[in-house]
């Protein structure tokens, strides 16, 4: 609910973006990401700035060439986002920040109760997302599901 208390917690003046994060916000998601790696050359890009663009691209939906000049260029944040999914940064921040989430709220690290509507079974009895390669792969249909190719498969011979 909506309180003068609560206006106050989730206000976000002072930034440059209402996406950007707070000095608090940043303090939470900085140990998540890996430091550079040793020897070469050191890095010059500033994460926050690089994790301010991608909370932009998602907060607002635009398009890569449409970012504001003042992040770093659009292919070095695509290149760090590529490199947390592939690392597994994004999946272990979103847990993190879940479990925070969770025990800020008084409840349990792991939920009681789940909700699974009719979608959800068939995207497991189909495989789910993560059996597949992410829109690599075309759908293919199972032939023994299908009483069409069936008949036609024996019709043929």
């Amino acid at each position: 609910m909506w309180t003068s208390k609560n206006r106050c917690q989730y206000e976000r003046k002072g930034l440059r973006y209402p996406t950007d994060l707070t000095d608090a916000e940043w303090a939470l998601v900085a140990p998540h990401i890996r430091p550079a790696k040793r020897g070469g050359r050191p890095r010059t890009t500033n994460m926050r700035e690089v994790t301010n663009a991608i909370l932009y691209l998602l907060g607002t939906g635009c398009q890569w060439r449409a970012l504001p000049k003042g992040f770093p260029p659009r292919t070095t944040i695509f290149e760090y986002l590529d490199l947390w999914e592939w690392d597994g940064t994004l999946v272990r921040l979103h847990h993190a920040l879940f479990l925070a989430t969770r025990a800020q709220a008084d409840k349990a690290a792991s939920p009681t109760a789940a909700i699974i509507d009719s979608q959800s079974v068939k995207g497991a009895e189909k495989g789910g997302r993560g059996s597949t390669r992410r829109a690599m792969t075309r759908g293919r249909k199972s032939k023994e599901r299908s009483d069409i190719s069936w008949s036609t498969r024996w019709a043929s011979r």
